[in-house]
């Protein structure tokens, strides 16, 4: 019911590449990129509908191009049709919201990576955009992201137990409901990580990372920092640490 396909992308990728998905023969998902294989595919099915996991730049190059020769109804998350447009270039057609249908594939709600992620699930299978990799943890960064939305997104996709999961990068999860586990344990794990260095000391994100981190972050501590960021608004709002953007304090 799902075709995935590897597309190449300039943008900032995990491989340097993004998953698109043909759900059926009539939903385009994710065309990232233009590539003679998903061409082919595009051609022999009959595609009606196009939609985007999120408008992150690597997910969306592929749609102005689709959209043309498909003549296909191009849907976005209603209320995010301004940043579907500046990022795509194409203004959608159509809104969609939890639980409505785009084509065969009924739309989850799943903010935390970008405001306006979503997932697409046809009965067991679900693509899954950026909300969960099968050997990596997804980025949530206080720029874009909302660390209390994304593990709320984790629960609300256990909750549909899905049976395999497509996801925005890297090869598709066959132990979904596993990997959710083990990636909610990850972010409680990195959450107490973060909590206790704010207690023994640390004041800035950076100081957290030096604290909460066991390893030589290289060229990733940029997105450290910001993930970290991300930890202490939770904690802020659950008023477990005090944080101004700035500074972090115990409460």
């Amino acid at each position: 019911m799902i075709d995935s396909f590897a597309l190449p992308v300039d943008a900032a990728a995990p491989g340097g590449e993004t998953n698109g998905a043909l759900v059926g023969d009539t939903l385009l998902v994710d065309p990232a990129a233009r590539t003679p294989e998903l061409d082919d595919a595009v051609a022999a099915a009959d595609v009606e509908h196009l939609a985007l996991t999120h408008t992150h730049p690597d997910h969306v190059a592929g749609v102005a191009h689709y959209a043309a020769t498909t003549d296909a109804t191009v849907w976005c998350r209603y209320g995010r049709e301004d940043r579907f447009e500046d990022s795509t270039g194409v203004e959608p057609d159509e809104t969609f919201r939890e639980g409505d249908r785009v084509g065969p594939a009924t739309v989850l709600e799943t903010p935390g990576h970008a405001p306006d992620h979503v997932a697409f699930r046809v009965d067991g299978e679900i693509v899954s955009g950026d909300l969960v990799f099968r050997d990596t943890s997804t980025y949530v960064g206080s720029r874009d992201g909302d660390m209390r939305a994304y593990l709320a997104s984790l629960r609300h996709l256990r909750a549909a137990e899905p049976g395999t999961l497509y996801p925005g990068h890297g090869p598709r999860i066959e132990n979904p409901m596993e990997r959710i586990a083990e990636l909610l344990a990850h972010r409680r794990y990195r959450e107490r990580q973060v909590e206790t260095a704010v207690h023994g000391g640390a004041r800035t994100a950076s100081e957290v990372v030096d604290a909460a981190y066991d390893r030589n972050l290289g060229d990733a501590r940029p997105l450290a920092v910001e993930a970290v960021r991300a930890h202490l608004e939770k904690l802020a709002v659950e008023k477990r640490v005090a944080w101004d953007g700035d500074r972090a304090e115990p409460r």
